[in-house]
């Protein structure tokens, strides 16, 4: 069980990791390029929105992961 858990935590770590990495490229940060919009949004906002809402997800997920023993006692 402990192996599955720290087999999860790994990936969960490594694709938060990816996240952030990916925040600083050009797929996210175009280069001298303001025009592209989705409702008079940025482009470069509407992907910050949701890397930020698929780290808080793996936030979630990450302290269903990380639990301690006694943590685990007291869950229902």
């Amino acid at each position: 069980m402990k192996d599955k858990k720290l087999k999860q935590w790994r990936i969960l770590r490594l694709i938060a990791l990816g996240l952030c990495l990916l925040t600083f490229t050009p797929v996210v940060i175009p280069k001298g390029v303001f025009t592209p919009e989705l409702f008079g949004i940025p482009y470069s906002l509407w992907t910050s929105f949701l890397i930020t809402v698929a780290l808080v997800w793996l936030t979630y997920l990450g302290t269903k992961v990380h639990r301690t023993d006694e943590e685990e006692e007291v869950r229902p």
